[in-house]
């Protein structure tokens, strides 16, 4: 079986890694957590882009700048893969960009998202809006009050909309988020989910 999932994953991806393009060491990668060895839910990868995936600390930023094409794949499986590492990085300015740009559909971001990003696990930080709401990296809130930003000189006015947001690991109180083209730490208790 495995033979014919990776035959059909090197037609598929005409015989290269499925993220970067890459043609030498080249394996079928699972997708986590819950991968069933189908072709649907399998990539074929390079050694460096499995080696990435699989152990965050030896991530190299610049070489996952290959998504800015692969993000367009119509492949479900290599989508997920793109939102992932482009979450996990999307501190690095560029890579929230393309997040921004790329569209999955309800399915697909619901399987994107099934990793909880970060490997955090079921004793995940659970972050809440002021209304009691989940709130999940990549939502937009809108501010409930004027909130000054210490440091950078602005006042963040209610009603204005932060989107992309993302969360802050280890503290369920704190979300960071783009006002005035600066990155800023916001009290969730100050926001509700859009």
């Amino acid at each position: 079986m495995k033979m014919s999932v990776e035959a059909t994953l090197l037609a598929r991806s005409a015989s290269c890694c499925e993220l970067c393009k890459e043609t030498d060491n080249l394996k079928v990668y699972e997708i986590p957590p819950d991968s069933d060895g189908s072709a649907d839910q399998c990539l074929l990868l390079c050694k460096t882009c499995q080696q990435q995936f699989d152990n965050p600390e030896t991530v190299d930023v610049n070489h996952w700048r290959c998504l800015n094409d692969s993000m367009w794949s119509q492949i479900p499986a290599v989508q997920v893969m793109v939102w992932r590492m482009l979450t996990r990085i999307s501190d690095e300015g560029w890579p929230q960009d393309l997040l921004d740009m790329l569209f999955l559909d309800e399915e697909t971001l619901a399987w994107a998202q099934a990793n909880a990003e970060g490997n955090r696990g079921s004793n995940a930080v659970q972050h809440l809006d002021s209304n009691g709401s989940v709130l999940e990296a990549g939502d937009t809130v809108t501010l409930i009050k004027d909130l000054t930003v210490k440091g950078a000189n602005f006042t963040a006015k209610r009603g204005t909309a932060v989107r992309r947001i993302s969360l802050v690991a280890d503290n369920p109180e704190q979300i960071e988020g783009r006002v005035n083209d600066q990155k800023i730490v916001i009290l969730t208790r100050f926001v509700k989910k859009s």
